[in-house]
């Protein structure tokens, strides 16, 4: 087992608990970007989670936002472990490369908007 893989079995937080801080962040870095408040609990209203067999799909209104992996696998030759995070590259397929992870501490990696560009 390699020591990614390791670090993210004996996270400190669990997969449900990175889901949730991942969701909190979003609806946070929205709240910044914008003060209208009928606006924002509407956007807050709109992100929901759709759990698949190999990732969970962060669904915001009526786009998605990203995936994150339910496990460890291989997506077009580049490995991935669990709780890594996706941009979308359509309505049921994540792109190629990880934009960040539901286990890191920091938020850099993502906005309101979706997962960052590399």
């Amino acid at each position: 087992m390699n020591l990614e893989n390791q670090l993210n079995k004996n996270s400190a937080i669990d997969f449900s608990e990175g889901i949730s801080n991942l969701i909190t962040g979003i609806k946070k870095d929205y709240a910044k970007w914008t003060d209208w408040s009928e606006g924002i609990e509407r956007f807050n209203k709109g992100i929901n989670i759709k759990t698949g067999k190999k990732y969970t799909k962060v669904i915001c209104g009526s786009s998605v936002w990203g995936f994150i992996a339910n496990g460890d696998g291989i997506l077009k030759g580049i490995p991935y472990f669990k709780g890594d995070v996706f941009k979308a590259a359509g309505w049921a397929a994540p792109a190629k490369h990880v934009r960040g992870s539901i286990f890191d501490t920091n938020t850099d990696w993502f906005g309101w908007t979706g997962p960052n560009y590399l």
